[in-house]
């Protein structure tokens, strides 16, 4: 009886052992893996890419928005004189 539980044993383990993935699957496991790896990559580096340009078109505005605050600030000191816009050149006719 001890010899065939032995026996029953051994082949048990010889037969897991056969039942894992061949070389070739386990390289192509590492391919798909790889590529997934890189892909989520790329996906996160396009969303870093998409947050800096909006924070820099946010910086750009809030630039524009400071500069015309001075500016306006500078004509009632009256530290510049306020731009005289150019009459039309327009000819109407009648």
């Amino acid at each position: 009886m001890k010899k065939l539980a032995f026996i029953l044993v051994i082949s048990v383990v010889a037969f897991m052992t056969s039942c894992g993935p061949s070389a070739k699957e386990k390289e192509a496991k590492r391919i798909a893996d790889s590529t997934r790896v890189a892909d989520s990559i790329a996906l996160v580096q396009a969303n870093q890419q998409r947050v800096a340009d909006s924070i820099a078109k946010v910086q750009a505005e809030q630039k524009r928005v400071a500069d015309s605050i001075a500016h306006q600030d500078s004509i009632k000191k009256h530290l510049i004189k306020k731009a005289i816009k150019p009459a039309s050149t327009k000819k109407t006719h009648k």
